[in-house]
């Protein structure tokens, strides 16, 4: 059937419409890949109740922002969702959606524009997670668009030069018989410079330690002479990622470890250790101003960093109070918290649900910051930090839907929006991360 594309929605597809029936209006139809106001000759693929999907056969009237992708793999991948549009154009969709998602979902009706922060649309991944099938012919590459099967990528235009290099280097080694069946995923990291890498290994749940140490082990010496730029490279079971939250923490220790296991990540504010499977921002052009976003300006006697990582945030604000609470529930980031930040940060290992219902309502802080996974706040936490008698919330958010859920029940507390900046990690992509800066 033939389809007219009404706008752009969160999660990269656009909205159309079924034909009006005796029920009313038609039910909406999801379709990936276009554009606002293209149409298009359409196929459902999936029918349910209240709306349905399609693939489309043919753009019969296209956008005069279309544009040919620059990855070959683009609609096969399911990375990425808007090389067919200009980066400008991929700015203006988010920044409509960011807006729509708050004013529908959280009633809010902004003071002041979105403050749009761009990225370098290309080769902007520090950090990128791969799919390995090394039984029969060798593949590496990520889940094809809206499946579990494994499309071979033998390159990756918005990951780093030094991680397309690494990719070359692990094609080449899977080619020669030289990766194990038994592992599943590699996930490279570089540095902020791009001239040192960081990977972690993934082997099959069922394997004892033994065989999952000697099945990466093989594989690390091997990468370590291929490139001389791997510091530490890290062997966990499968199981840990597939137990990892949406901003990729693992709760483990590793099975194996090679080289020194202090990979170093240098910013303008601080520099951190990051050990393996603990969670770090991706995008290597825009780490700073994030940063700087979140912790610029910022005093006072008590802060509090919930949801805190390595420290990202946790390290510059401890220069600007005199005392910080960093909560952070993976054993490998809370580990590394104390060798990021000074003596006047205090580590909670903890949930910051277990946190805040423990010790909460006790604490009158100056700022809290919270960066949580893309489940957001949810109610019950979204309420314990309305009863703190906090003056100024900083919220880091990488999903719209949750972040307008989390405002209902903050505004509610007596937080009011003052400004919200879109800052883009993820060009190319539908995720839109921003930064929500509200007061008491």
């Amino acid at each position: 059937m033939d389809l007219t594309i009404e706008k752009l929605i969160y999660g990269g597809e656009g909205l159309a419409r079924l034909p009006a029936d005796e029920k009313g209006r038609g039910k909406a139809v999801f379709v990936p890949f276009v554009l606002e106001g293209e149409k298009v000759a359409a196929t459902i693929t999936e029918e349910k109740p209240g709306f349905a999907r399609a693939r489309v056969n043919e753009i019969l009237e296209g956008s005069a922002a279309r544009i040919e992708p620059k990855c070959r793999y683009f609609q096969h991948c399911g990375g990425c969702h808007y090389q067919h549009t200009s980066y400008e154009q991929q700015l203006e969709i988010k920044s409509a959606i960011l807006k729509e998602n708050l004013r529908r979902l959280a009633k809010l009706e902004l003071a002041s524009e979105i403050e749009v922060h761009a990225s370098p649309p290309w080769n902007y991944r520090n950090r990128t997670r791969l799919q390995v099938r090394a039984e029969g012919e060798f593949a590496l590459g990520y889940f094809q668009f809206g499946s579990h099967i494994v499309l071979p990528v033998e390159e990756c235009p918005i990951s780093s030069p030094l991680i397309n290099r690494a990719i070359a280097i692990l094609w080449k080694l899977g080619r020669e018989g030289q990766i194990s069946k038994e592992l599943c995923e590699i996930e490279l990291f570089a540095n902020e410079d791009d001239t040192k890498l960081q990977v972690e290994l993934y082997c099959g749940p069922r394997l004892e330690k033994p065989q999952r140490t000697q099945a990466g082990r093989e594989l690390a010496e091997q990468l370590q002479r291929e490139m001389p730029e791997v510091i530490s490279i890290y062997v966990f079971p499968q199981a840990m990622a597939a137990e990892r939250g949406a901003q990729g923490r693992v709760s483990e220790e590793p099975d194996w470890t090679l080289g020194p296991g202090l990979f170093r990540y240098k910013t303008k504010a601080a520099e951190f250790r990051v050990s393996g499977g603990s969670f770090f921002q991706v995008n290597r052009f825009l780490l700073n101003e994030l940063v700087s976003l979140v912790t610029a300006n910022r005093s006072g006697e008590l802060a509090i960093d919930l949801y805190a990582g390595v420290g990202l945030f946790t390290a510059p604000l401890g220069k600007a109070f005199g005392h910080i609470v960093a909560v952070e529930s993976s054993r490998n980031a809370a580990a590394d918290l104390p060798y990021n930040c000074g003596l006047n940060v205090k580590t909670a290992r903890a949930t910051v649900d277990q946190y805040l219902a423990g010790k909460g309502n006790k604490l009158r802080p100056d700022l809290v910051v919270v960066d949580p996974p893309r489940a957001g706040l949810g109610d019950r936490v979204a309420r314990s930090l309305g009863k703190m008698d906090a003056r100024r919330l900083t919220y880091v958010s990488c999903d719209p839907a949750t972040l307008a859920r989390d405002l209902v029940a903050l505004t509610a507390e007596g937080f009011r929006v003052e400004q919200v900046h879109l800052v883009d990690l993820f060009p190319q992509t539908f995720h839109i991360e921003c930064v929500v800066q509200l007061v008491r």
